[in-house]
């Protein structure tokens, strides 16, 4: 039986830009129409996170606000309007919060594009914290018998890799470079492999690499120690059909173009501060396509979701608490861990 809310609620608030988020009570919201208030169980911490902190992207959020876009939860309230979902069921919210559905990307499935999208943790407040709201029309359903903290990740990190490797255009026994094996990059391997692809994994850190080994990639490349273009060249003889990019180094855009084959597609999901360092004649000359991809759509999570219900895809999850988030965020900033944290309330 579900107990009624308190008052208030303790969160993870980014006050000012800066390094460091704020542990405190806030006032408990009300949902509005189409909006449920859940009770989280889980949520996954983000490199997205770290740069809604420190406020280092072009359109930024307004604080203060609480980050998070992978939590998971219990419905325990709903606002006016029509649901389908109930109080007591299992969502999550995700990075697209809410779309207008109506505009031109809405009803062509590109609802990512949107130009009245809201997005979790960013410019609606999110899951670091032990309630939220989200749109039930958007909220992710949590398929049954799933381990909350492992579903957590999918939310972000495996819907963006899983649409990203559907619009690479890679066919089953091609070969897809995944260039980061962090949070993102250590699930779209799996992905990858669940999709057929012959997965080859990039990196600078050897243990993150034995990391996509775990996960089944087939060839893995140290850019730290030997050139990854001119590695993937000669282990696929030409190049990859497909190269994602989930790094946030800035070589690792330009790396991309060397390490694809000839009117190959590459993939970019990483998000540094800086610029994409391109050359113009390699793209005309080797007729590359080059493409964005911000998360999914609806369906993309359902699909992404159902790939993980099925024992396809298993995040390396491990947890802390909402007390320990600061830290979690400062080994993220310098690349100290390994496949995703989750806090657990």
């Amino acid at each position: 039986m579900t107990t009624a809310a308190p008052q208030e609620f303790t969160a993870a608030v980014v006050e000012n830009f800066g390094h460091e988020v704020t542990v405190k009570d806030i006032d408990l919201p009300k949902p509005g129409v189409h909006q449920a208030l859940v009770k989280v169980i889980t949520s996954g911490i983000c490199h997205t996170d770290l740069h809604a902190l420190e406020g280092d992207w072009p359109v930024k959020p307004e604080p203060p606000f609480v980050p998070g876009h992978e939590g998971v939860g219990e419905v325990v309230e709903l606002g006016p309007g029509e649901h389908d979902v109930k109080v007591g069921d299992i969502v999550g919210n995700a990075w697209l919060w809410s779309a207008c559905g109506t505009c031109e990307y809405c009803i062509t499935g590109r609802e990512t594009q949107c130009n009245k999208a809201e997005y979790g943790g960013y410019t609606q407040n999110g899951s670091f914290g032990q309630y939220m709201l989200v749109d039930t029309r958007y909220a992710a359903r949590i398929p049954d018998g799933v381990d909350p903290l492992e579903a957590a990740p999918i939310l972000c990190a495996g819907v963006t890799v899983y649409k990203a490797l559907k619009v690479s255009d890679t066919r089953p026994g091609q070969f897809m470079v995944i260039s980061g094996v962090g949070g993102l990059g250590h699930i779209a391997v799996q992905y990858a492999v669940a999709m057929g692809l012959r997965v080859i994994a990039v990196d600078i850190a050897d243990e993150k690499l034995e990391l996509a080994r775990k996960h089944g990639a087939e060839f893995t490349v140290n850019a730290r120690n030997e050139d990854p273009g001119e590695a993937v060249q000669k282990y696929t003889d030409g190049g990859a059909h497909g190269v994602l990019v989930t790094a946030v180094h800035e070589a690792a855009f330009g790396q991309a173009l060397d390490m694809a084959r000839r009117a190959g597609t590459i993939v970019f999901n990483g998000l540094p501060p800086g610029e994409f360092p391109a050359s113009v004649f390699n793209i005309v000359f080797k007729g590359l396509t080059i493409r964005g991809s911000l998360v999914g759509t609806r369906q993309d999570l359902a699909e992404a979701l159902d790939f993980f219900a099925r024992g396809l895809i298993k995040p390396t999850v491990s947890e802390c608490s909402l007390d320990e988030v600061n830290e979690v965020l400062d080994r993220m900033r310098n690349g100290k861990i390994d496949g995703r944290v989750a806090i657990r309330y």
